[in-house]
């Protein structure tokens, strides 16, 4: 990716993460953290009302916007109307990481899906049954592990016909990442180690794949540079810690990692 040396604010990636929780405030900010560390200009968290000051003291790049109430973690109406308005204005979105599962909320969730105007990666609670219809004529990635694939009613060697029904893509998390684009060709990620399971990489992941395409990469190319960078990351920290490194530690290494897979 190039960038012009005129360029101003905001015209290199604009990212929101619309996510979490009362009891999982972690995974939004995991996610924007990851696009942060993909080199956008601008990123947008959304998160419950409790979570506010935590999202702040995240990161001093944080805009961070709210949904819910003060002991309630549901999207309303209302928050939707708000969310949507900022969604408008973004380069790309994470939606799902860490939202509350409740049948109400995955409603919710759907109908944000449904109105999203712009790229998005569909991550954690908001891969559901529905979310291939909801993604229709849209630039979709959508990142499940086989536990989520399982969820959404598909099997494994479903995925090329339902990546070219649906026109989205979709980055398969495991031990080796399977990438299946829009037209059904299949691009698998080796490497990495066991000290991935930690929580949190999978919400980082969603983050730098978002922060890539807002960067105008194709989703593809997203998903397999992400990827690639997340388990060369979990090889280094390996290196130095053994399998004892977080989710926060992978961030860390993601800008020197995409710039070298960028040479």
């Amino acid at each position: 990716m190039t960038r012009s040396s005129s360029s101003h604010k905001g015209e290199n990636g604009t990212v929101a993460v619309i996510g979490g929780s009362i009891h999982q405030h972690g995974a939004p900010l995991l996610s924007a953290l990851g696009s942060e560390a993909s080199g956008v200009d601008l990123i947008y968290v959304a998160v419950p009302m409790p979570h506010a000051e935590v999202a702040k003291a995240t990161c001093l790049n944080f805009q961070v916007h709210t949904f819910g109430t003060g002991n309630s973690d549901l999207i309303s109406a209302a928050d939707r109307e708000k969310i949507l308005e900022l969604l408008a204005t973004m380069d790309a979105a994470v939606i799902g990481p860490g939202l509350n599962m409740t049948g109400k909320n995955v409603t919710s969730i759907m109908e944000l899906l449904e109105g999203c105007p712009c790229p998005v990666v569909v991550d954690a609670t908001a891969i559901q049954p529905k979310t291939l219809r909801c993604l229709t004529g849209k630039q979709a990635v959508i990142t499940p592990h086989l536990g989520e694939l399982e969820r959404m009613g598909l099997k494994v060697g479903e995925l090329p016909e339902t990546c070219k029904k649906y026109g989205c893509t979709i980055l398969l998390k495991g031990p080796a990442d399977t990438v299946v684009s829009p037209s059904g060709e299949i691009r698998t990620v080796d490497g990495g180690n066991a000290g991935l399971t930690v929580g949190g990489t999978g919400d980082a992941l969603a983050g730098i794949v978002a922060g890539l395409l807002a960067q105008k990469e194709n989703p593809v190319a997203a998903c397999i540079a992400a990827s690639t960078a997340v388990k060369k990351a979990g090889d280094r920290l390996r290196a130095k810690k053994g399998f004892a490194y977080t989710a926060r530690e992978v961030i860390n290494e993601i800008p020197v990692l995409l710039a070298t897979l960028k040479e």
